[in-house]
């Protein structure tokens, strides 16, 4: 019989948790001080990596770096996790907030902006891919397979990104905010397919069967989330909220979530998908809730701590982990600062341009284009767990690599300005109004 593990050394805890509360609390501090020059928190937050690793503190005070945030893979795996366990609520909280019942309507608008916002910035990357100086490439590398990994990280939205900008200006009630979600979401499930796609061609090269086992995967996980997984998780709602108080139901929805990002881990594709699916599951649950024997009882007002606790203390961590691998001191090199430059024009462009044409092929407005355009345009952390995919494969040098988070982190930054400035031009419709009153306090 083997011994059991040993607990965490006093010293390896303290660390943790010195790194956490220095984490929130910068987060906290650069989110409040956003907000003060009229942009979400998000920014600030997003910036809370940035200030504290390599690219600021690293490089300017290196002694105190490596004692606060050492670079040793089991420390920062702690703190990975917690921020992992945020990204996945945040994305699951999300699909709570979906509004199935206009993406139904409106379903045809959604797959025009997503696929217009899609196909377009691919087709840039994989031209900007055989367009770029050999030296950007790793040895051994094809052309044709950095070509396709360039377009994969150019075509991606992020979802978490997206879902805290939307939540931290008070749009997740407007249509454009629901749109915006579902696009998105559409957006990611093909980048990640693709990047598998991408990924089997840097290891073994395109396999027919390899292509063929993702689309079956990708299909087959949502036809058994909507024939079983859907009655089993209203069913399991349903016998949680028996209880007196909200803690069963908060316990099921976050297990429901993590489930479903588990399920499409475990299948190659990325566990963020799985987590806004499950988000969905619960949400059409909550619509079709028959009406509580309690008065002012109902599943969106049990979830309400969830959602809180999500959005303030959860999601921010997790933003401010996502940059702490980002190390700007790359740029210093002239050659990487241009390409730099163009591929960050390229990638605005081609995401703002392909869903502003898709939302106006769908009689939008042109102020309702823009807002797509710009909310479209985050690409976040997804495309650093795409660049961070790229280097471990060897298909991105890291030169490449920095490039590609600086496109992240700067389109996650100007989206919120933008997609402000257009939705105060935007007029709110009687549904919005409905919409955000059951957000905000519930059905009775």
């Amino acid at each position: 019989m083997s011994a059991p593990l040993p607990p965490l050394g006093p010293h390896v805890l303290m660390l943790f948790l010195l790194q956490i509360s220095l984490l929130l609390t910068v987060a906290i501090v650069l989110g409040r001080l956003a907000v003060r020059f009229g942009l979400p928190a998000l920014v600030g937050e997003l910036m809370t990596g940035v200030l504290l690793g390599p690219s600021l503190l690293g490089a300017t005070v290196p002694g105190l770096w490596d004692e606060v945030l050492p670079a040793g893979a089991d420390q920062l795996h702690l703190v990975d996790a917690v921020g992992q366990i945020g990204l996945l609520l945040l994305v699951g909280v999300t699909g709570v907030q979906v509004d199935v019942a206009m993406l139904r309507r409106r379903g045809v608008t959604g797959l025009k902006v997503s696929l217009a916002g899609l196909l377009l910035p691919l087709a840039l990357g994989i031209g900007a891919g055989f367009a770029v100086p050999a030296s950007f490439l790793t040895d051994g590398t094809e052309r044709s397979t950095f070509a396709l990994f360039l377009g994969v990280a150019m075509c991606v939205t992020a979802i978490p990104v997206i879902a805290k900008t939307l939540a931290d200006l008070g749009l997740l009630h407007r249509n454009i905010g629901q749109l915006t979600l579902a696009a998105g979401t559409v957006d990611d499930a093909v980048g990640w397919f693709l990047l598998s796609v991408v990924s089997a061609a840097a290891t073994t090269g395109v396999r027919l069967g390899t292509v063929t086992w993702s689309v079956v995967y990708l299909l087959g996980f949502l036809f058994v989330a909507l024939l079983l997984g859907r009655p089993l998780v209203a069913w399991a709602l349903r016998l949680a909220g028996r209880s007196q108080d909200a803690g069963p139901r908060i316990t099921v929805s976050v297990v429901v979530i993590l489930i479903g990002a588990t399920a499409t881990q475990s299948m190659g594709m990325e566990a963020m998908f799985g987590a806004f699916v499950a988000g969905i599951l619960i949400s059409l649950a909550r619509n079709n809730e028959p009406e509580d024997e309690r008065p002012g009882r109902s599943l969106w007002r049990d979830l309400t701590p969830l959602r809180t606790v999500t959005l303030s203390v959860l999601a921010p961590i997790f933003l401010a982990t996502a940059g702490l691998r980002v190390d700007l001191t790359a740029l210093t090199d002239p050659a990487v600062a241009l390409t730099a430059v163009l591929l960050l024009g390229l990638a605005i462009i081609g995401k703002f341009a392909g869903a502003y044409l898709g939302a106006r092929s769908s009689r939008m407005s042109h102020w309702e284009g823009i807002a797509l355009g710009a909310g479209m345009n985050s690409r976040g952390v997804v495309e650093v767990v795409i660049a961070t995919t790229g280097l471990r494969l060897g298909v991105l040098s890291s030169a490449t690599y920095t490039v590609i988070v600086l496109i992240a982190v700067v389109t996650s930054v100007i989206s919120p300005p933008i997609l402000r400035l257009a939705m105060s031009r935007v007029d709110v419709t009687s549904e919005e109004r409905e919409r955000q009153e059951a957000m905000a306090t519930g059905p009775a």
